[in-house]
């Protein structure tokens, strides 16, 4: 019994359809990646699952009793509790019982003392009743719970006793999150649950979610995430959905073949048309008039594949305009902090002396608030250091990236943020800009109105104009969805120049880092290789330092195989990869017997109605929230139109030899 049956959903804003025709299931202990390009309707889909907002097309039909936990942008939090307080309401009930508990055993002690025998039995089993479901709902654990969840998504014992109205945006939806894990809905809609996590926190929330008993759906672009965590990718793009089973790895995996096949297909029957469009205009009017209209007459009803549709790629590179020095960057006796008037200055970070080769490539990892981007920004000489100083090399021509965009204007529009980089032609400025998506009138809008995204591509364009040969990346792949991170990594991959970032994709650290510095606690040590190489040397530490790099949590990379119950979309085949054949065999001998057209022509006909008549019955169904109804009849619906599709195959490639062996005939 599926907990959700989702049928041709559809949602409209103004003028311009989001998705159409999205129909899909969600079952007990569903593991669902929901992904897309950004603007695809991810989180507009999370919001029709959760209830607040309304579809303009199709039905959401939710089995009975079903508790939907959703993870919203608005935070519903009280203000006045401090943090413990706000997780610990979440077991109110469990609380008042608590409560009850302890005056029905100082009323037992009464009734004792009074010698009122048969009240005391009365009390007492009362006491054991409400003792019993105490205990099964957690009574004597949820503390722990609380405890649990906050230490792990990173709440200092400080913060947890602060009023939620002095967190920050960030931790106040981390204080969110946790909420809704210790409230254990039955579907769990996560949109972007990884945003404000550092990388010990974010692996804790893997672990945690792997041993999550409900079902779950989650928006994320943290690809190490969605490989551990889930087992079916549902892929909004297009204004349509289309479903994979096995986590991320497998969904790139397997997304590539489908397109490629479709491709062949699509190329197929273009070629099949334009060969049968050639026969109907040759013998149309000639003796094989008859056999032109029939041809004619199917094609007319044959189902027209569209071309398939590809994610829109950045096209860019990164060139340094030349070379710098052997030594790019060092530093001596540096403390990394800031000065705040009429008091001491607050140091974060005492760094070791530093040296940056030309070549590296350096990651730098670290829990939120230890002092990273303020390490960055002390580096490339916008905040001073409190004590030490930064030496940079010869020719170092220094690009920075900032997580929040401060170097762009506002107030001007994309095509003019761009030229007061470099004194390009409108011409010139709108030929790179549509490299970085921006096509049109997009150019025209002012860079205030931008998303997250769209910002990020402003300000990689300037890059690529600046020409830097020593890249200084603040959390790069923060607001780009997930086609575009990988294309990011791909152009870094080849940039010739230094680098140093600040990231907590792990599969952008790993494609990209040499080099590992891990900030925490106030110190900063070194590893040598990438993300997994930090990982396996940590391991290897005997006494590693508490606090220093991330929790070893979650290690277990969750099965590209789908699960047993896992079903994939691609129908119509067999294990060993060849769609069913139609042909009928001959009793005697076992051997397939050739139809012939008109036979399959009359098929085609009887499956079609078929379909239309299925398509009524579902529209009935979805109407009147039969829901037992709905899904035998889709069931059967699709089984009719495999079996259309490959009647329709069948056809073709009869209609095609036919076609073949009377095109060299004269007429």
């Amino acid at each position: 019994m599926p907990l959700i049956s989702v049928n041709s959903l559809g949602k409209v804003f103004g003028a311009e359809r989001l998705f159409a025709g999205v129909s899909f299931q969600i079952n007990e202990r569903d593991r669902i990646g929901l992904v897309g390009p950004n603007g695809a309707g991810k989180s507009t889909l999370l919001k029709l699952l959760a209830g607040c907002q309304e579809p303009d097309e199709g039905t959401i039909l939710l089995a009975r009793g079903t508790r939907v936990g959703y993870l919203s942008q608005t935070l519903d939090l009280q203000p006045e509790r401090t943090l413990r307080e706000e997780l610990l309401a979440v077991f109110d009930y469990l609380r008042s019982w608590e409560q009850e508990l302890q005056e029905l055993a100082v009323a037992i002690a009464a009734a004792s003392e009074r010698g009122e025998a048969r009240e005391r039995e009365r009390l007492l089993q009362r006491y054991a009743d409400l003792q019993l479901r105490f205990e099964h709902a957690g009574g004597y654990t949820y503390e722990q719970r609380v405890q649990q969840v906050l230490d792990g998504l990173g709440f200092s014992r400080e913060l947890q006793d602060l009023p939620i109205a002095q967190l920050s945006g960030g931790q106040q939806r981390r204080a969110a999150l946790a909420r809704l894990l210790l409230q254990e809905p039955d579907l769990l809609l996560l949109d972007e649950p990884t945003n404000h996590l550092d990388l010990e926190a974010l692996e804790w929330l893997e672990s945690y979610l792997q041993e999550w008993k409900g079902a779950l759906v989650v928006v994320e672009h943290d690809r190490y995430f969605l490989d551990k965590v889930v087992t079916r990718i549902l892929e909004l793009a297009f204004g349509r959905l289309e479903e994979y089973p096995g986590n991320y790895s497998k969904y790139l995996q397997l997304r590539a073949e489908r397109f490629q096949r479709r491709l062949q297909e699509y190329e197929e029957q273009q070629e099949f048309i334009l060969r049968t469009e050639e026969f109907i205009r040759r013998y149309k009017a000639g003796q094989r008039s008859r056999q032109a209209r029939g041809r004619e007459k199917l094609l007319s009803r044959l189902e027209r594949l569209d071309r398939p549709q590809d994610f829109q790629e950045l096209r860019f590179e990164l060139k340094p305009a030349q070379d710098s020095g052997r030594t790019v960057l060092s530093t001596r006796g540096l403390v990394v902090g800031y000065r705040q008037p009429g008091r001491d200055p607050r140091v974060l970070l005492q760094v070791p002396d530093l040296e940056i080769i030309r070549g590296e490539r350096i990651g730098l990892l670290g829990p939120n608030g230890a002092g990273k981007t303020s390490l960055l920004r002390t580096l490339i000489g916008q905040v001073p250091p409190l004590q030490g100083k930064v030496l940079l090399g010869h020719n170092v021509h220094i690009g920075y990236y900032s997580q929040t965009h401060e170097d762009l204007d506002p107030q001007r529009t994309v095509l003019d943020e761009i030229r007061e980089v470099a004194a390009l032609s409108e011409e010139s400025a709108r030929a790179l800009l549509a490299r970085f998506l921006f096509e049109g009138d997009d150019v025209f809008k002012p860079v205030g109105s931008l998303s997250g995204g769209e910002r990020s591509r402003v300000v990689l364009a300037k890059l690529t104009l600046q020409g830097p040969n020593f890249l200084v990346l603040d959390e790069p792949t923060n607001h780009l969805d997930l086609p575009s991170r990988q294309f990011l990594e791909e152009i870094l991959a080849t940039f010739s120049g230094t680098l140093l970032f600040v990231s907590h994709d792990r599969y952008f650290i790993d494609r990209l880092a040499s080099r590992v510095w891990v900030v925490a606690e106030g110190k900063l040590l070194s590893y040598e290789g990438n993300y997994s190489d930090y990982r396996a040397q940590l391991q290897r530490e005997p006494g590693r330092a508490a606090g220093l790099g991330p929790k070893r949590a979650g290690e277990h990379v969750a099965s590209e195989t789908p699960s047993p119950g896992a079903a994939s979309t691609e129908t119509g085949a067999n294990h060993d990869g060849r769609r069913p054949g139609r042909e009928r065999r001959n009793r005697r001998g076992g051997q397939p017997r050739s139809r012939s057209l008109a036979e399959v022509e009359q098929e085609v006909e009887e499956r079609e109605q078929q379909v239309r008549q299925l398509e009524e019955a579902l529209n009935a169904a979805a109407s009147g929230g039969d829901l037992a109804a709905l899904q035998r009849l889709t069931a059967d619906y699709e089984a009719a139109k495999v079996e259309l599709e490959q009647l329709l195959t069948e056809w073709e490639r009869l209609a095609a030899a036919e076609t073949t062996d009377q095109a060299g005939t004269p007429s």
